[in-house]
């Protein structure tokens, strides 16, 4: 046979994981590399078995089997199509099937399957997914996988974000331990349109089609975007932009500190600033059941650098009553000075979205003023994650409590950071009001000074 495969395709192919996922955007070929590298298996696995999932029949119908009868060989193997299995003439199988209920894993029960396959994960719930994990087993010494392909969005999508999305770096098996304690390997692999010649040599206007989309849809479909859903916060949270990869800080920047201490959770996050005001998130501790020395010890041990400021909320500085020493007090007996930030969450949370803002720079590429090193995995896992407080539109949710941990830590630095930027006019002869000020185009402005004939400086939020 001659098999044409995009460079994505082969990696999922020859993916070594236990657990992987290939996808995120529409167009990049999942389908047809998930019944490609299930034909290459059962040739080269006699009496091998493998299954593939949709969520209902008519899905697998109208999509992988209907492809797998266009290019299967029947040299080498024949469709049931009452039972839906592939038989191949060295023994091996391939069934499709699917779960339309989770009561529906328990007709699996008593299966063994060399390769599980799901298309369109998220369309399952986790309970779906990892109840048929325990189906893949045999005592042949092939290797046992788990691949999915999937776009976001679904009933699956925040478990299947949190399992291969926010553990680290893409295109890289990570070791994972449940919470069972057992140990499995996880990849996610990115595939996007433009990866996939083949639909746009044959369809050049599927992605002005995927322009037309809503925004949060197309974002989902065009460019895999995990971090977009409804009541979510930060909207402008990019992880192709305010994510990077860790390099080392130069050691003239300046390097600040920032924390959320709690004994439910200690977040602390150290901060370098270039000297065109760019911040780089590098360093994360995000660790629970510390009390106060320990914290301290912690944040230590992970202190190598000079800190410009420690910045920390104001409740710390609260007095124990037995005691009469404060958290604060107790941090600068460990050498932490902290600086008291501004606990305006309201403005707090405004400052954050200045500092994620994305705008265009002068080679035309998108950047933000932020960025966040991709080992600070809690941070990026929670930022695009808090969602909207429905009574305090304004506010950030505080539940579920676990998210806003980091988000807080972060806030504590932006708001004590809202650095202005000057501009200045020259204005007719004149008194103008800050709305008549606002009418020319300034509505951000803080401080406005106006005098007649001078130019006039408005202060405004970065």
């Amino acid at each position: 046979m001659d098999i044409s495969i995009t460079e994505k395709q082969e990696q999922f192919i020859n993916s070594e994981a236990f657990e992987t996922l290939f996808g995120g955007a529409a167009g990049g070929g999942k389908s047809y590399g998930q019944l490609v590298d299930a034909l290459l298996y059962a040739l080269k696995y006699p009496k091998s078995k493998q299954i593939i999932f949709r969520r209902t029949f008519p899905d697998l119908e109208k999509s992988l089997i209907r492809v797998s009868l266009e290019f299967y060989p029947r040299k080498v193997a024949s469709y049931n199509t009452s039972k839906h299995i592939w038989n191949f003439k060295n023994g091996s199988i391939i069934d499709f099937g699917y779960i339309d209920s989770e009561k529906d894993v328990y007709q699996y029960q008593s299966a063994e399957y060399d390769v599980i396959r799901f298309d369109e994960l998220t369309h399952f719930t986790e309970y779906m997914y990892t109840y048929m994990i325990s189906r893949c087993r045999g005592a042949n010494p092939y290797p046992k996988r788990v691949k999915s392909s999937t776009n976001p969005g679904g009933v699956g999508h925040s478990w299947v974000k949190e399992r291969f999305i926010d553990i680290g770096e893409p295109n890289e098996i990570h070791e994972v331990t449940l919470e069972n304690g057992k140990k499995t390997t996880v990849i996610f692999i990115p595939s996007f349109v433009q990866d996939n010649m083949f639909l746009l040599d044959n369809d050049p206007d599927y992605i002005d089609r995927l322009e037309l989309l809503p925004e949060k849809e197309r974002k989902a479909l065009l460019y895999g975007d995990w971090d977009i859903f409804d009541g979510q916060f930060f909207t402008e949270f990019n992880r192709n932009i305010h994510v990077c990869t860790p390099f080392e800080i130069p050691k003239d920047w300046r390097i600040y500190r920032t924390r959320d201490y709690g004994l439910d959770m200690c977040a602390c996050y150290w901060i370098a600033m270039d000297w065109q005001m760019n911040i780089y998130i590098y360093k994360e501790l995000y660790e629970s059941n510390l009390i106060v020395s320990e914290a301290a010890k912690r944040i230590n041990d992970m202190t190598t650098e000079k800190i410009t400021t420690d910045y920390a909320p104001i409740d710390l500085w609260n007095r124990n009553r037995d005691t009469g020493k404060s958290t604060a007090d107790i941090f600068a007996e460990n050498g932490q000075f902290l600086t008291k930030a501004d606990n305006n969450r309201i403005q707090g949370w405004l400052a954050v979205h200045e500092w994620l803002k994305v705008f265009t720079d002068e080679q035309g590429q998108q950047t933000s003023k932020l960025h966040i090193f991709s080992n600070c995995k809690n941070l990026i896992r929670t930022l695009p994650a808090v969602q909207y407080d429905e009574k305090k539109p304004n506010d950030v949710a505080i539940e579920p409590h676990e998210l806003t941990h980091a988000p807080d830590a972060l806030r504590y630095f932006c708001t004590m950071w809202q650095s202005p930027m000057i501009k200045t006019l020259t204005m007719p002869k004149g008194t103008y009001t800050p709305t008549e000020l606002e009418d020319l185009g300034y509505k951000s402005i803080v401080n406005v000074t106006t005098v007649k004939n001078k130019p006039v400086s408005t202060r405004r939020r970065r």
